[in-house]
Formats: structure tokens, sequence, C-alpha cells
């Protein structure tokens, strides 16, 4: 998108220009390197590979960034192998069976995979190598036993289409469920988060990680089945059998109404691990690791309302506007804001579905209702929760001197008629005070902007 695209997004949404501000300083600051060239490498693959995750990352303590920064990193990794079509399947095979080990030697990288910086990150990986044997051992355990597991498992799936939704769950739970697991358990070795996320937390881990991972299925339909040299599909036979003799049907346009049944469906699907996913997230205490797991999950359900009924996701990758992300990324600071997303995103969702046309309306709308009634639940509960802060009355309290700030501006430089709306000819006055007016407006408006960003 140019610039004047981008403009007249702000133009459209106005709401959005504060947290856009607020959205490029946070990305400017992820930018900053450490002076460690192993970690400067790591930090920057980090923002290259990552775009707007990265800066959740930096959010995070020390420790734990780090942590979950080569965690990132080193499934990133075995992900471009998986990945990589032009692989040959026997080196693939056996990459994917000991990558958990090459990552304890100093010295490993991988040529000819992956593309651009994926490239980048394994012809250089023995900096990700170095900086995870640079971390404690009780990380080093964590991210060792997750690599195992994940690259166990896509080795098993490489020869093997998913066929049926057990298969769908099992394949995620690989490649995503893993992650969250992973990271519950990073939570607690650096002792942010209780005892109990090290344990007794998969299985709500696991459904946050296919929430997440059946989201991006369906988004990449278009994208996955046009992969060359040859595509990579993940929706179940099960699903969309249903719908079409082969999955690549989807992309005819006489084939739409199919495609759109069929996708609706997947987000029923998808809709079903939500509750799940706040269940777990309700049981965060630490601010910052709250945020990190919250904002990628309300992206989500976000991105499932923006693809539900959505003919386009056969036609393109369907994207939330880059406000509504920095909306997301610099509003959700509490439970309540959690609730508020999820609880208008289903809502979103609900307020689509066609029962005359859907096969699947019955199962959508009980999803959401279940998601809404999740909300409902936790509002209930969130009276009594510690640990988390939020600024939300003193932000909009900004935003307010902000709109009088910008209305007073309006006034000083006669814009849109204010001065004659007031009785107030545009011409009248000492031109003295006019100009004073106009550098007080403008002086209000910069200074809000900045109080605004650094929020």
């Amino acid at each position: 998108m140019g610039l004047t695209g981008k403009l007249m997004e702000v133009f459209l949404h106005p709401e959005e220009a504060v947290p856009l501000g607020k959205m490029y300083l946070a990305a400017k600051r992820a930018k900053k390197l450490p002076k460690s060239p192993t970690w400067a490498f790591c930090y920057d693959m980090l923002n290259r590979v990552s775009r707007s995750f990265a800066i959740v990352i930096q959010q995070l303590p020390e420790e734990l960034r780090n942590a979950v920064c080569v965690f990132y990193l080193v499934l990133r990794g075995l992900d471009t192998v998986e990945d990589d079509m032009a692989l040959n399947t026997k080196k693939k095979l056996r990459m994917l069976e000991t990558f958990c080990d090459d990552i304890y030697d100093r010295t490993f990288v991988v040529k000819d995979c992956g593309e651009g910086n994926y490239k980048t990150l394994m012809l250089e990986f023995n900096n990700v190598t170095e900086a995870f044997l640079s971390l404690d051992q009780g990380y080093q355990d964590v991210i060792y036993d997750i690599t195992k597991r994940m690259g166990h498992g896509m080795r098993d799936f490489i020869p093997k289409e998913v066929e049926t939704v057990e298969d769908y769950n099992l394949y995620c739970h690989y490649v995503a469920g893993l992650v969250g697991i992973g990271l519950s358990k990073l939570f607690a070795a650096c002792e942010l988060e209780s005892p109990k996320f090290a344990s007794k937390m998969d299985g709500l881990a696991n459904d946050m990680g296919l929430f997440l991972q059946k989201t991006n299925i369906i988004r990449d339909y278009l994208e996955d089945i046009e992969e060359l040299p040859a595509p990579r599909m993940f929706w179940p036979r099960e699903i969309w059998g249903e719908y079409a003799e082969e999955l690549d049907e989807f992309k005819d346009p006489e084939n739409r109404e199919e495609a759109v049944c069929c996708l609706n469906h997947m987000i029923t699907d998808a809709l079903n691990h939500a509750t799940k996913s706040l269940d777990y997230m309700n049981e965060l205490q630490h601010k910052w690791v709250f945020r990190f797991c919250a904002i990628p999950q309300v992206m989500a359900i976000a991105t499932l309302a923006a693809c539900y009924n959505n003919g386009k996701v056969f036609e393109g990758v369907v994207k939330i506007r880059r406000g509504k992300t920095a909306r997301i990324v610099t509003g959700l600071n509490s439970y309540e804001d959690l609730v508020h997303a999820f609880y208008g995103y289903a809502g979103d969702i609900a307020a689509a579905v066609q029962p005359a046309v859907d096969p699947s309306a019955k199962e959508t709308l009980q999803a959401c209702k279940d998601i809404q009634d999740k909300c409902e639940e936790m509002v209930r509960s969130v009276a009594g929760k510690g640990g988390l802060s939020s600024q939300q009355g003193s932000f909009g309290s900004k935003i307010a001197l902000f709109l009088l700030a910008l209305g007073y501006a309006s006034y000083a430089f006669s814009l849109g008629g204010v001065r004659e709306s007031l009785g107030v000819s545009a011409d009248a006055g000492d031109p003295m005070i006019d100009l004073i007016q106009k550098i007080i407006a403008v002086l209000c408006v910069l200074g809000l902007s900045v109080v605004l960003c650094l929020e």
C-alpha cells in the first residue's frame, strides 16, 4: 500500500492514528539491537521473520525475552525445513529428526534451504545455536524437548495428507500446540507465572496453539495451494470433502458458494478452541506475559471474523487493516480488553451467519454463543483478579484532551468552517493574536500526540 492509501486509511479511521503512531515507535524500539553480534543477529532476524510478533516479544522482561527469542528462531528454522518443498524428501526427513540435536552444535548452518530472510536465518544459524547455548539449562531443556517432539511430528506428516479432523488436530498440535506448551514451561521456568504452567496447563496451552494455527491455515488457503514446486494443504478432507471433489476447486469462482460454506465450516471448527484459549489467559498474572499471549489470540479471532463468509479468501490473503492491528497491539492491556475483543468479534461472526444457505450455521452460532458466555463468566470473576494493571481511564482522558486540541486547532486555523459556526468571521481578529493561537494549537496537538504515543 502506497503513502496515499495509508493516509486515506487514517482519514477514514482517525481513531487509529494514535495507535499507529505508538506501533511505529514500538517497531523502532524493537529494531534497536543488542551490542553482542550473536544477539544482534537473533533480534534482527526476529524483526525480519516475525513481523508484529517481534514487538510483543521485545516487551517481555529480558531473561524471558531472550529465551522466547531463541525458542522462536529455533522453531522457525525447523519450520523452514518443513516448508521447503524443493528440499530432497530423504534429506528433509533426516533434518527434521536431528534438528533438536543440531542446535547444540555451534557451527550448525543449513545451505540451500528457504528463501529471502529465511534463507539468511538458515545460512547463519550458528548465531542462534550460540545464543541457545548461552541460556540457562532449564530454558535449554524446554527448547530441546519441544524441538524434538515437533520435528518428529512434522516428519510423520511429510508422507501423508491430512484426511480427518483428528489428523488436522494432531498436525496442528505438532506445529503449534507444542509451541504453547513450551511457552508455558518457559513462563514457569523464569517464575513470572506459577509452577502449574510447567505441567498442568498443557491442554489449554495446546488449544491456544491450535486456535492460532487453524486461523493461519484458513487464511492462507490460496497461498498454500499455489505454492511451487508443489502445494501442501492442511484443510482436512473430512471437512472439505463435503463441498467438493478436489480442494483446488474452491479457486474457481463458479464454485464460490460451496467454497464459502466450506470456509465457514473450517472457521467454526477453529472457534471451538476459543473458550479454552480464554481459560488459559484467565490464569495469567504477569501483565507482559498476558499481553504476549493475548495479542496473537485477539488477532486470530479478528482474522476469523474478517474471513467468515468472505469469498476473497479464495482470491488472496485476507488481512486485518493495519490500523486495527495497531489498536489491538497497543490497546490490549487487561482482562476487560481481552473479553471485550473476543465478545465483539464473536458477535460480528454471529451477525454474518446465514442459516438459510449455510449447512454449519447452527454450529457456528453455538460456537459464538459459547465464546460470549465465557466472556460474561470472565467479566463476573474479573473483579477479584490481581497482577494486571490497566490505565484505560487515564488514556481515555488523554484522548479527550487530544480531541479538544484538534478542535482548538481547527478554530485557530479556520478549518472546516469552525469559526463561522461559532459566529466568528474567518478574517476577524488581530493577526498577531491569530498567530499566537496557531502556535499554541500546534504545540498542544504535537505535545499530546507525543504523550499518547508514549502511553
